[in-house]
């Protein structure tokens, strides 16, 4: 059986439709392997996952943690050190690389006021006291990552991952429908999530003309099913959000060939 080895650096957007989905402690999708069984393609799928704060982080990781960092211990969740200055994404023998912009979007990590690099503080409510005293003197805080700057960022990744591979990028966007929110009049409303989600999409977008990268289109797949089926909230996908967009990914494999067409049939 051939294997396509996927490297997904992102957050649940990616992991959730591409490893699995758990609510309640129940496995409710159960990945692209799902669909490419159900498919009866005869190819597997290795999907190596690593959480991500960000195109600048990923694309500036050395593979070394900080000696800031080395001997505190923080609970820092899905982001420990060891991933969040990871460089595995640079030499994973890849078929096919899965981005995502919401890292960009939605965290906004400190740098550190002498080092320069950034750092997510994952979890800080759980903290001791002396760890965020700590967090304060090394780090200062960033303001909200804009859609330009991601998106040079988000090129220079795709320039570093160019220099070791030519393999299919797949970049998420993000479902800019906010549930529960109705605005009609948006004077004074220039920064709410909805609308910075749209910008990012639409800079996503000028990105793929100028690099080539491919979108996987999660505001189009919400949008045609609806949100009260596909989301949970506004950034976490259901059972049936998940599949749509891992049905999305082997559409876009399937025109790149890295899974025969004739695989996707039911």
């Amino acid at each position: 059986m051939k294997r396509l080895n996927i490297f997904a650096k992102g957050n649940l957007d990616v992991r959730d439709t591409l490893h699995s989905l758990e609510l309640s402690g129940e496995v409710r999708w159960n990945g692209i392997n799902q669909l490419l069984r159900e498919n009866g393609s005869g190819i597997s799928a290795r999907v190596k996952h690593e959480t991500s704060l960000g195109s600048e982080a990923t694309a500036n990781a050395t593979g070394e943690i900080p000696e800031a960092l080395i001997n505190r211990e923080l609970p820092l969740g899905s982001y420990p050190p060891s991933i969040q200055f990871s460089r595995a994404i640079f030499d994973f023998k890849a078929d096919v690389y899965v981005l995502s912009i919401q890292p960009d979007l939605q965290i906004q990590p400190a740098r550190h006021r002498h080092g320069g690099f950034l750092f997510h503080p994952d979890g800080l409510q759980q903290w001791e006291e002396t760890d965020r005293q700590w967090l304060m003197r090394e780090f200062a805080s960033q303001p909200r990552t804009e859609p330009d700057a991601a998106m040079l960022a988000l090129e220079n990744l795709i320039g570093k991952l160019r220099t070791v591979s030519d393999a299919p990028i797949l970049i998420y966007n993000v479902s800019s429908l906010v549930p529960g929110e109705t605005i009609h009049c948006y004077a004074g409303l220039e920064d709410i999530l909805s609308t910075r989600i749209k910008h990012f999409n639409l800079a996503l977008i000028e990105l793929s003309q100028r690099t080539g990268i491919s979108i996987v289109d999660v505001d189009r797949i919400v949008a045609e099913t609806g949100a009260a089926a596909m989301k949970i909230d506004t950034t976490h996908l259901t059972e049936q959000g998940c599949r749509a967009v891992a049905e999305e990914v082997v559409r876009i494999l399937q025109d790149y060939g890295c899974i025969p067409e004739a695989a996707t049939k039911a």
